[in-house]
């Protein structure tokens, strides 16, 4: 198997960064050879329509169409959300969401990660989470039509779930959202350290150098104190084919709300590093569900939510076996 990583950890001097990279394919075809020399691409002031795509940014788009086209080949990136084929119960429901919600798979150490799966607090927004969707000069008018459309309706969809505020904003924006080409990305540097201005330098070159096997990723900050979310960047690459690319935001803005790490036991569930589901599943839906109930708060550890946990998993399920 070859992954990418998956990031929760905290940020010493008073924010804790949950950070998740995900979707890396099950031994996907090497990486495609990185052109030498090419710069980020600015967009003319007098072009009309997207900057053509770099080389680089090509051979990325071709290396990552047969890494859809091996993993649907295998089976994986389902799109159903389940069925008689993945059973789950209560009581696997609240185990699944305590190892996700509450613990960590990475720690930060020196100034980079390691990883290590610690206990952790439970996480959350209470503010509205306002999500400033910005596109690289590359991406076509057509695709950013598709994916603003896409985008929009599933944050109806997560607010709907979850009963928070979630949605597209143009101002006050709390949650970034980039589609972005290679060259693109690896000009992100300064917007990063404007929306999260506490990241040191080789936290921004997470972003900005990620790597072939990290497919998309989120930070998300929280304050030390309250453990309460209060920014979050999030970055998609532009060469995804569609069904990858639709994969990547559900996971990342999902993750982005406070699910931040994986569990090999869930299923079906796109918080598994299997990559068996593309989309957000029946039992994520009921985690999130959990995760925003009014009865467990920001700060919990998992002795103190374990038996609310276990109560909203059997009011959701019906103690079903």
């Amino acid at each position: 198997m070859h992954r990418g990583a998956r990031l929760s950890t905290l940020l010493r001097g008073g924010l804790p960064l949950a950070a998740c990279a995900v979707l890396a394919a099950c031994t996907p075809p090497p990486p495609p050879d990185q052109p030498q020399g090419i710069a980020p691409r600015a967009r003319p002031a007098n072009l009309q329509g997207p900057v053509k795509e770099s080389p680089e940014s090509q051979a990325m788009r071709a290396y990552f169409a047969k890494v859809q086209t091996d993993l649907l080949a295998q089976g994986l990136l389902r799109t159903d959300g389940g069925g008689r084929d993945t059973p789950y119960n209560d009581r696997m429901l609240a185990e699944n969401f305590l190892r996700i919600a509450l613990y960590d798979e990475y720690e930060r150490r020196d100034g980079g990660f390691a990883q290590r799966e610690v206990e952790s607090h439970l996480r959350r927004w209470e503010v509205p989470v306002r999500v400033g969707l910005r596109f690289g000069p590359s991406v076509p008018e057509e695709r950013r039509a598709t994916d603003r459309a896409r985008i929009s309706s599933y944050l109806a969809r997560l607010s709907k779930i979850t009963g928070h505020p979630i949605g597209l904003s143009d101002s006050g924006v709390n949650f970034w959202l980039h589609v972005v080409a290679e060259d693109e990305r690896r000009a992100l540097g300064p917007q990063v350290a404007e929306a999260l201005p506490t990241l040191s330098a080789s936290e921004i070159a997470g972003i900005t150098q990620m790597s072939t096997t990290t497919y998309c990723l989120v930070y998300a900050l929280s304050d030390d104190a309250t453990s309460i979310y209060n920014r979050a960047f999030a970055v998609i690459r532009a060469e995804h084919p569609d069904l990858l690319r639709l994969a990547c935001l559900h996971e990342e803005i999902a993750q982005g709300l406070g699910l931040a790490n994986d569990s090999p036991n869930a299923r079906p569930s796109i918080f598994n590093d299997d990559e068996e589901f593309a989309l957000l599943t029946t039992q994520d839906e009921l985690m999130l569900k959990i995760l925003y109930d009014r009865r467990l708060r920001p700060g919990m550890t998992v002795a103190e939510a374990r038996p609310i946990v276990e109560t909203i998993a059997y009011e959701l399920l019906g103690g079903e076996s």
